[in-house]
């Protein structure tokens, strides 16, 4: 379909004026992107710049495309997860703000690439990632489009994990960006973000009291972190299982139970993974599992989860609720799994909560500024997002939040940068 000088493939435009709704609604809570996206106004820094964008298709991603498209900016978006798209949203982008979108919630594998492919035939000069698809793509099978990319940017931990292989293994084609490295968005995003979201989408989907529950934490990077402080607040027996010796150590000491996967796969009811690995639930774990135990995935791919183990496992397989399918053992237990092992917080919920995408989102923008300024400069290489980039968002959203701080003197910045001042 065309719309508005728009392409896209989307399940309905007539969902388009809820998307809008919800797109304004979004916007009141990302005040940083607002500021970023009035600057890009007013100076056009993307001006004549392609970017093509593999992201959630949701009311945030929305506000992100319009800054990009507001700085000058012919901006592609689909979805970087089949279950991710707000499909209002994905409407409302084509056909009221002339933003080609290619994402269909629910869509199935072929139709998910196709889409990416889609997004690809704009011939991008900048990417944008969740997830590094659209890097893997141009790296296999769309190598005629490397000559056109400057660079891109990737939001998620994976991706990133993705895009140091590739560079290590020295076939990195272009420069990235690491956003998800920056610590206005891991330390808000994935704790506080992941955390929240994740218990809304299993709480949507199931509708369990959390209370009293044994919930087992797959992984304790940064989202596991968030979805572990907010378990254990809505008053669950939290448990944690990690392979890192450092990151145990900083769950034992938050209070939470730690210990091998196969010993909390006998004692959990609620499992969710976050480890950015493959099978942290798999055969072995499924096979002690008590009756009724739930299955959750909120790491970025569903092989986090053995979902190939858990059919051939179970005598049948039926859909109990939406986004609940219910695995029935030979043994006679059942098991759940939610959302097809996708991400549930955008499975089965909305995503982060709008305040802290401001964040990741604002970083995504002015990364893609700093790319085109520097694209000239930049190797084929992951770079971190500028220090400078980080406290500038730091300090917008301080500002948008009404709260000051304090700076330092002349004499304590003196202090603080000599090695022959002593006590």
């Amino acid at each position: 379909m065309t719309t508005n000088g728009a392409k896209g493939d989307v399940k309905d435009l007539n969902l388009a004026p809820e998307g809008v709704r919800r797109l304004e609604w979004a916007a009141l809570e990302m005040p940083v992107l607002r500021m970023v996206r009035d600057r890009f106004a007013n100076e056009l820094p993307l001006k004549g710049l392609r970017i093509a964008a593999c992201l959630h298709v949701t009311s945030e991603t929305a506000n992100l495309a319009l800054t990009l498209r507001d700085g000058g900016a012919e901006v592609a978006l689909c979805a970087s997860n089949p279950l991710s798209t707000q499909d209002d949203i994905a409407a409302a982008l084509v056909s009221e703000y002339g933003i080609s979108t290619y994402a269909i919630k629910g869509e199935d594998n072929d139709t998910y690439y196709r889409h990416i492919n889609e997004a690809l035939d704009h011939k991008p000069n900048i990417t944008l990632d969740d997830g590094a698809d659209l890097v893997t793509l141009i790296h296999t099978k769309r190598k005629e489009l490397i000559g056109d990319v400057i660079g891109g940017a990737e939001e998620t931990t994976t991706g990133v994990i993705r895009l140091n292989s590739l560079a290590e293994d020295g076939k990195l084609q272009y420069p990235m960006v690491a956003v998800n490295d920056a610590d206005t968005k891991h330390f808000f995003d994935n704790r506080y973000g992941t955390g929240q979201s994740t218990l809304d989408g299993i709480t949507r989907a199931t509708n369990m009291l959390w209370a009293g529950k044994n919930v087992v934490i797959c992984g304790y990077g940064w989202c596991g972190k968030g979805v572990a402080l907010r378990a254990k607040g809505m008053g669950s027996q939290t448990i944690v299982t990690e392979v890192d010796p450092i990151r145990a150590l900083e769950a034992a000491m938050d209070g939470h139970r730690v210990m091998p996967m196969q010993e909390a796969s006998e004692v959990g009811d609620i499992f969710i993974t976050l480890t950015g690995g493959m099978k942290a639930v798999g055969s072995k774990h499924i096979s002690v599992m008590k009756d009724g135990a739930v299955i959750a995935n909120s790491g970025h791919f569903n092989v986090e989860i053995d979902i190939d183990a858990l059919e051939e496992m179970s005598e049948s397989r039926r859909e109990v609720r939406e986004f609940v399918e219910e695995y029935l053992m030979p043994d006679g237990r059942r098991l759940y799994l939610l959302g097809q092992g996708r991400l549930i917080n955008l499975a089965a919920g909305e995503g982060h909560p709008s305040a802290v995408m401001d964040m990741s989102f604002a970083n995504q923008a002015l990364s893609v500024e700093y790319i085109n300024q520097l694209s000239d400069k930049l190797e084929n290489k992951v770079y971190s997002v500028p220090r400078e980039i980080d406290d500038q968002v730091g300090r917008l959203k301080l500002e948008s939040m009404g709260t000051k701080i304090d700076t330092l003197t002349d004499e304590q910045n003196q202090y603080l940068n000599s090695w022959d001042i002593g006590t």
